[in-house]
């Protein structure tokens, strides 16, 4: 049985996500979403609120099980793409799509913090 970390005011616990060797992280959602802004601009924002932006795999469970905690919008991940320097993952919760965008394009953020299992 996984313990779920305590949390403060406005956050919400997401779920937790592990690898095959059994580490992972609980996700908890921060309280606050950030207006449109370039992608390394809503990295410094979410560092400053004490998160980081979700990953492509939390923003997938977000969509899925959390999205009317979104506006219906593109939001940033932390993922930049493998092969394309300048390019990182968003995801949109209205349709639910990912895919990579230039990050000189002005999206919305949410944070995320992670605590280890």
């Amino acid at each position: 049985m996984i313990n779920k970390p305590e949390l403060t005011d406005g956050e919400i616990y997401i779920g937790a996500i592990t690898q095959a060797d059994g580490t992972g992280n609980h996700i908890i959602l921060l309280a606050g979403d950030n207006n449109d802004a370039e992608w390394q601009a809503q990295m410094d924002w979410a560092k400053s609120v004490g998160g980081d932006l979700p990953t492509r795999a939390e923003l997938i469970l977000l969509f899925e099980h959390h999205r009317e905690q979104f506006q219906l919008d593109w939001y940033w991940s932390n993922t930049q793409h493998a092969d394309a320097a300048g390019y990182a993952w968003c995801q949109n919760f209205y349709y639910g799509d990912q895919y990579n965008l230039s990050t000189d394009h002005k999206l919305r953020a949410r944070a995320v913090r992670r605590v280890a299992i």
